[in-house]
């Protein structure tokens, strides 16, 4: 019954196939799950991409590293752990944007992860809203990941991501990108918080895995409004979407 009412929703949005990209407006390419599938070629273009929002999340075509979206501008953390600045012709499979305009903002001092997570939480209880999260800060010590480009035939993703580089860095400055997401969703998006990190000098990022704040400014944007533009081709013909994929989803989010 969730599944239909999640469809339905979708088929809602997506009719028309040409809604104005409003306030409080998730944009999404294709699905968590056809990425855990190993679907990695390129849909959008980064450029096509920032006419949906200025803040987000995503990848790359082939797997090539972890995105963020930050202020109208498309950042690349490869598995060397460089930051690039890719073409506006360069492709994602899969990446989740919003026109970013905080609704509150509140101050966070010495924690950690897990406890940003139930913070935001207890603040934002209402979980079948979707969140946009910013968080400005001094991190005392984070824990990151990139994945390398795959070749074809492309291997599924908890396969992909045990070739992940993992870089850890001590007393960094930068900003968190990333969202809540309801548990609704599973199987589209990745439920609950999916954060990416990129430092302040623009030279570190990546997939975070875990850190420890010192302090910081957490800005979030509650959001009611969700698009999916799934891909026009037959990439998703063959794909089998209807297993569960959690345990395999929490494998690959926590770099286990």
């Amino acid at each position: 019954m969730k599944q239909l009412l999640v469809f339905a929703v979708i088929t809602l949005l997506f009719c028309g196939g040409c809604l104005p990209v409003g306030r409080n407006q998730i944009t999404q390419t294709s699905t968590i799950d056809a990425l855990l599938a190993g679907v990695y070629d390129g849909q959008m273009t980064c450029g096509e991409l920032l006419k949906y929002g200025d803040f987000g999340i995503g990848t790359f075509d082939r797997l090539d590293g972890e995105m963020i979206v930050y202020r109208s501008k498309v950042y690349q953390i490869k598995s060397d752990g460089k930051v690039y600045l890719p073409a506006g012709a360069t492709k994602t499979p899969f990446a989740t944007v919003c026109d970013f305009k905080p609704d509150t903002e509140f101050s966070l001092k010495s924690t950690d992860y897990k406890t940003v997570q139930a913070i935001i939480n207890e603040k934002f209880p209402n979980q079948n809203l979707f969140a946009a999260i910013e968080i400005i800060g001094k991190f005392r010590h984070i824990k990151v990941r990139s994945v390398p480009a795959q070749n074809k035939p492309y291997p599924p993703l908890a396969q992909a991501a045990e070739k992940q580089s993992v870089f850890e860095m001590n007393n960094v400055s930068g900003v968190i990108v990333g969202f809540r997401t309801p548990q609704f969703v599973k199987g589209i998006n990745v439920p609950g918080c999916h954060f990416h990190f990129l430092s302040d000098d623009r030279i570190q990022g990546g997939h975070i895995l875990d850190f420890e704040l010192t302090e910081g400014l957490c800005k979030v944007d509650m959001c009611n409004k969700f698009l999916l533009i799934l891909p026009k081709n037959d990439s998703l013909k063959n794909i089998d979407l209807s297993q569960d994929k959690s345990a395999e989803l929490h494998k690959v989010e926590q770099g286990n």
